[in-house]
């Protein structure tokens, strides 16, 4: 028995090497005068920057995004159809602020509503759609926090569909980046909407007020917002040679402010971090060592790709490394988790993927283990 131990250590570590050309190393400091913020990889999730990302706040107009996901939802499955109408009611009229301008007894068409709400930013038309949608707008706001929170958005509450000033509607920059991915990602169908520069209703113009839609740096949405209390913010989205990044500014002190500083930001992202393919689905990473198999080793490999955001500038110190506990016994069957692919450099968080055997691996007879037993011994005393 006490051979068996010297052979199966706990937690063998083998290492698979270290990536000399993607190494990595703290991304530079950077500063933001917004309030708060937050900077996202879109195809690897990894945060490139953030500041008081995880702080409740009044998210203002951007809390129409969350007003959009359940409108999209709704046409995605079928409830709803671009061509369907609402009623517009004399509280939806009334409403003030930035207006859609619809009127009051007029039906209006769900595509003309999301361009009212995407482009003019109307609170007129998100409240013709959560009185259609719910009957109230405070139930549309209850089931925009319950919907949140099912799609990950933990710290969100809801109060209305405009996100018209009130001390219990809030949500954090981190949830909004991730409704703006979440967005983007489960309605591409409707995402070019939060592109479009200009909409026309009632003989009244009006622009889009996302000012990186102007700047030809591959800004293609999402959602703007301002009040007194949350200053100015904006969820935003940019996407470069199949590369997307989301972003979240909030707090800023002005219009000007809010258009240079998310344009610095981006361009910050695209400039300082790259996305590199590290292992392809189905790559062989390792073989792991097999006590009393019918072969001495067992190929494992990954279910998915391993992407990692990675600062371009900083090198030598990313690590690829392969932990199980080491051998691993017959019989193995392929498919079977093994083991662990783990990536760490300094500034990031470590990323773990499971591996899996990529054959069977079947139990040796008992002549087979003796030989193997005796090996052990022998191999033991040199």
């Amino acid at each position: 028995m006490d051979c068996f131990r010297t052979f199966m250590p706990l937690k063998a570590l083998a290492v698979v090497g270290v990536l000399a050309a993607l190494l990595v190393r703290p991304a530079l400091a950077l500063e933001t005068e917004a309030r708060e913020a937050v900077l996202v990889d879109a195809q690897s999730g990894r945060v490139l920057f953030e500041k008081n990302a995880d702080e409740l706040m009044p998210p203002s107009s951007m809390t129409k995004v969350m007003t959009l996901y359940l409108v999209f939802e709704r046409l995605a499955d079928g409830r709803l159809s671009k061509d369907d109408t609402l009623p517009v009611s004399e509280r939806a009229w009334r409403k003030g602020g930035s207006k859609m301008f619809v009127e009051v007894g007029d039906r209006v068409s769900i595509e003309n509503l999301l361009r009212g709400i995407i482009i003019q930013s109307g609170n007129d038309a998100c409240i013709v759609v959560a009185e259609g949608l719910s009957g109230t707008e405070d139930a549309f706001a209850r089931e925009m926090t319950k919907r949140g929170r099912e799609i990950g958005l933990t710290s969100s509450t809801f109060k209305n569909s405009t996100g018209w000033p009130d001390p219990e509607h809030r949500m954090t920059a981190r949830d909004l980046n991730l409704l703006a991915l979440r967005t983007i990602l489960d309605f591409p169908q409707y995402y070019h909407y939060f592109a479009e520069t200009d909409f026309t209703w009632s003989d009244i113009t009006q622009s889009n007020r996302n000012p990186l839609l102007y700047k030809n740096m591959g800004a293609d949405g999402l959602k703007t917002g301002h009040t007194q209390e949350a200053g100015y913010g904006l969820t935003a989205s940019a996407i470069r040679d199949g590369r997307r990044l989301v972003l979240v500014v909030n707090g800023l002190p002005s219009e000007r402010a809010r258009s240079e500083e998310s344009e610095r930001l981006i361009e910050w992202g695209f400039r300082e971090f790259s996305n590199y393919e590290l292992f392809s689905a189905g790559q062989e990473v390792d073989r792991a060592e097999v006590w009393l198999g019918a072969e001495e080793s067992v190929p494992l490999t990954l279910s998915e790709p391993v992407l990692a955001t990675l600062s371009q500038r900083e090198h030598e110190e990313m690590t690829v490394s392969v932990l199980y506990d080491a051998p691993i016994p017959a019989p193995i069957a392929e498919g079977q988790e093994l083991a662990v692919l783990r990536i760490t450099a300094p500034g990031m968080e470590p990323m773990e993927y499971p591996l899996y055997a990529a054959t069977n691996v079947e139990k040796v007879g008992p002549f087979g283990r003796m030989f193997e037993i005796t090996k052990h011994f022998i191999m033991s005393a040199f």
